[in-house]
């Protein structure tokens, strides 16, 4: 299994995932001086940054596990200055997107968490 092409298939994934629950994607993989923001997608006017983890099936710790207080922190900065720069005022949320893989990167497993941590905490 190759970490970066595990990643990419995980966010394929996810999008699809997304678009099949009427989520419109604005856009993947936003690049700025704070980080990266895996993808961006409206639902019913709620911006929702959405933090994708691949992990493979068999790994025992929790890809959720993987977005501490300081991914956090990234991921919020890097969410305003998304904001600012497509200069939109909507609600926003931050979602994290689970997805588990085999050991061939198939699709095992989607777990989606709306909501998965509040801004600032």
């Amino acid at each position: 299994m190759i970490r970066n092409k595990t990643g990419v298939w995980g966010e394929i994934f996810a999008a699809r995932y997304l678009r099949d629950r009427g989520y419109k994607i604005l856009t993947s993989n936003f690049v700025c001086r704070f980080g990266e923001l895996d993808i961006v997608a409206d639902k019913n006017g709620v911006v929702c940054v959405v933090e994708v983890k691949t992990r493979n099936k068999n790994t025992p710790v929790s890809p959720m596990e993987a977005v501490d207080a300081g991914k956090r922190s990234r991921l919020e900065a890097a969410a305003k200055q998304f904001m600012s720069y497509a200069k939109i005022k909507s609600k926003m949320r931050f979602d994290v997107c689970e997805v588990l893989v085999d050991d061939y990167d198939k699709l095992h497993s989607i777990n989606y968490i709306e909501n998965a941590f509040e801004e600032g905490l």
